[in-house]
C-alpha cells in the first residue's frame, strides 16, 4: 500500500473557519458516543447490539456502511459479523486473510488506517461492492486486552473535509467500547458454555442414576411396571402410582420424568400430606404480595415452577374435598389464580401423582371426589408391596448394602442366613424398612460382615423359616377352636367384626372374603389395613 494513502495528522493548520467544523463535528462525535454507549450496555446479545452500534454511527454520527469483522479463533482470519443496512453475513462467507486487502493489513499490523479517497487504493478490494470509491474510508482494529479480536470499517458519507484524523479517532473511541463490550460477551459466552457443560453432565449423570435399567427387581411383578413406566414415559399422560409406603413410588416418578420429552425442564415436588389446607394452595398455586399476613412480596407456586416440567403430587389422596375442587380446575384447564391475584395463569405442566390410599373405597365413602379420580388414574401403576417379590429382596438388599457401606467408607456384605431371615419377614415397611434394618446391622457389625444374628427387627412378624404347614379349620379372632364364625349379615356386627367374619368363613382368602361382602379384593385390603386386622397365614 502506497504510503500516501494512508493519512495522518496534518502538519498544517486547519483553514479558515476549520476550528467551528472541528467543534460542529466533536459536539456529534459527544452525541453519537453517548448512543453508541447506551446500545452496548442495553443487552448482552452481541449480534443485535453491533448492528445497533453501525446504526447510530451511520444515523448521528455520518460514518455509513458500517461493518464490523471479528477474527475466527480457528483459521485467523477475518470473518464478517454485521453490516449495517444488511442481513448478517453467513459464518465464513466473507473472510480477509493477514495482509488481504485494506482490512487484512490492519489484522497483519493492528493499527487505524484511513483512506482520504477509496479509489486512489489499489489494495482496497471491495468484496461487498458496497463502498463509494469517491469517499473516504477507516478501519481501526477492535482490541481486548492488548489482543486483535476484530475490525471496525466505516465510511463518512461525504468527500474528505480535511477532518479525517478527527473522524478517525472517533472510530477508534468506538472500537474500543465495542472491545470492552465483546470482552464481557467472551466472559459470559465461557460463562455460559461452562454452565451447559456442567447442566449436561448433571443431566447424564440424574438420567443414568434414574434410568430403568439401573432399577432393582428383577421379579416379574416389578419388570412389568418397570416397562409400563418405560412406554408412558414417551408421552404427556397423567400417571397415578398406587402402593403402600415404602414400596418406591417416588423412584418411579423420577424414572419417568427423567426419562421423557421434559427431561431438561424441572421436576418439581411436593408431599400433599405434609402441609395444612391453607399453606398447599399457597405453595401450589403461589401468592400476590400482600395475599395473608407474611406475604411480603408475590411468589411462584409449584405449578409455574414446574412449567414445562413434571409436578410430582405426592400423597395425593390426603388432601380435602375443598381442595380437590381446586385442583381439579388446573388439571382440566391448565389454569389458575394465585392466591389474592385475579390474573388467570396458564402452565404446562406434567402431572404424576402417587397414593397409599384405596381411592376407589374413598370414592364410594365420599371423601375423594370422583372426577378428580378419573383425571388422575389415566395410567395406574401399581407397586407391590415387598412382601409380595420376596425373590427381589437379595438384589435390593445388595444395593442398599453398598450404598451404606459408601457413607460408612467400608465394604459390608451379608451371609446366605441373612439374607434367608430377611426372606422370613413380613415387611410392613417395605424397602425404607429394609433399609433402616440394613443400616441397623451395619452400625452392629465390627468387621463389615453381617449374619443373621444382627438382623433384627424391633417389631417382628417373620414368617416361619420351615414350610407351612396344611390349612387348619378357620378359627374366628377370639373365641375357641370348634366356635363357628357369627353371620357376617347379623346387624348388631361392627364393620371390624363383620370384616373378620367373612375372611373366617372364606378361610382367610381375602378375594372369596371380598365376594362375600360385595367388595372389590382392594377394597377388602383398605378395610383390613385400615380396621388393623391382623390377616393370619397358613
Amino acid at each position: 500500500m502506497r504510503e500516501s494513502h494512508i493519512i495522518h495528522p496534518a502538519d498544517e493548520c486547519p483553514p479558515t473557519g476549520g476550528y467551528c467544523r472541528t467543534h460542529e463535528l466533536n459536539l456529534l462525535h459527544i452525541a453519537a458516543l453517548y448512543a453508541v454507549s447506551r446500545a452496548l450496555s442495553r443487552s448482552l446479545a452481541f449480534g443485535e447490539t453491533l448492528h445497533e452500534v453501525l446504526r447510530v454511527l451511520s444515523e448521528e454520527a455520518g460514518l455509513t456502511r458500517g461493518m464490523i469483522t471479528v477474527v475466527d479463533p480457528e483459521s485467523g482470519n477475518l470473518s464478517a459479523h454485521a453490516l449495517h443496512g444488511s442481513p448478517p453475513p453467513e459464518p465464513g462467507s466473507i473472510q480477509y486473510q493477514p495482509g488481504e486487502g485494506v482490512l487484512g493489513l490492519v489484522l497483519e499490523r493492528p493499527r487505524t488506517v484511513k483512506l482520504v479517497r477509496v479509489a486512489d487504493e489499489p489494495r482496497f478490494l471491495n468484496r461487498l461492492g458496497i463502498y463509494q470509491p469517491e469517499l473516504p474510508f477507516i478501519a481501526v482494529p477492535i482490541k481486548v486486552a492488548g489482543d486483535l479480536m476484530g475490525v471496525l470499517a466505516v465510511q463518512p458519507e461525504a468527500p474528505d473535509d480535511g477532518l479525517l484524523d478527527e473522524r478517525a479517532q472517533f472510530a477508534e473511541m468506538v472500537a474500543n467500547l465495542i472491545g470492552q463490550s465483546l470482552r464481557l460477551s467472551l466472559d459470559v459466552a465461557r460463562e455460559k458454555s461452562s454452565l451447559v457443560e456442567e447442566r449436561d453432565s448433571l443431566r447424564r449423570t440424574v438420567r443414568h442414576q434414574f434410568g430403568f435399567e439401573n432399577m432393582v427387581g428383577r421379579s416379574a411383578v416389578m419388570r412389568r411396571v418397570f416397562d409400563q413406566s418405560r412406554l408412558v414415559a414417551k408421552w404427556n399422560t397423567t400417571v397415578l402410582i398406587r402402593g403402600e409406603t415404602g414400596t418406591g413410588k417416588e423412584l418411579i416418578a423420577n424414572a419417568i420424568h427423567y426419562n421423557s420429552p421434559r427431561a431438561r425442564n424441572a421436576l418439581v415436588r411436593l408431599n400433599c400430606a405434609a402441609l395444612p389446607e391453607n399453606l398447599l394452595e399457597s405453595e401450589l398455586f403461589g401468592h400476590e404480595r400482600g395475599a395473608f399476613t407474611g406475604a411480603v412480596e408475590a411468589r411462584k407456586g409449584r405449578f409455574e415452577q414446574a412449567h414445562g416440567g413434571t409436578l410430582f403430587l405426592d400423597e395425593i389422596g390426603e388432601v380435602s374435598a375443598a381442595f380437590q375442587a381446586k385442583l381439579l380446575r388446573v388439571l382440566q384447564e391448565g389454569e389458575f389464580e394465585r392466591v389474592g391475584g385475579g390474573r388467570t395463569i396458564k402452565v404446562d405442566v406434567r402431572i404424576i401423582a402417587a397414593t397409599h390410599r384405596d381411592l376407589e373405597t374413598a370414592v364410594e365413602m365420599g371423601d375423594f371426589r370422583e372426577d378428580l379420580f378419573y383425571r388422575l388414574n389415566v395410567m395406574p401403576l401399581f407397586l407391590p408391596p415387598l412382601r409380595e417379590r420376596i425373590e427381589d429382596i437379595p438384589e435390593i438388599a445388595r444395593h442398599l448394602l453398598g450404598k451404606i457401606g459408601a457413607d460408612q467408607k467400608r465394604k459390608l456384605n451379608l451371609t446366605e442366613m441373612a439374607l434367608r431371615r430377611l426372606a422370613n419377614h413380613d415387611w410392613p415397611g417395605n424397602v425404607r424398612e429394609l433399609e433402616n434394618c440394613l443400616e441397623r446391622a451395619a452400625v452392629l457389625s465390627e468387621d463389615g460382615g453381617i449374619d443373621a444374628d444382627l438382623i433384627r427387627f424391633p417389631s417382628a412378624r417373620e414368617r416361619p423359616p420351615t414350610a407351612r404347614p396344611a390349612p387348619r379349620p378357620p378359627v374366628a379372632e377370639t373365641g375357641a377352636a370348634n366356635a363357628s364364625p357369627p353371620d357376617i349379615d347379623d346387624p348388631d356386627l361392627s364393620e371390624r367384626e363383620r370384616v373378620i367374619a367373612a375372611l373366617e368363613q372364606a378361610g382367610w382368602v381375602q378375594a372369596k372374603a371380598a365376594r362375600l361382602l360385595g367388595m372389590t379384593p382392594r377394597q377388602i385390603a383398605y378395610r383390613i389395613q385400615t380396621l388393623n386386622i391382623a390377616v393370619k397365614q397358613f
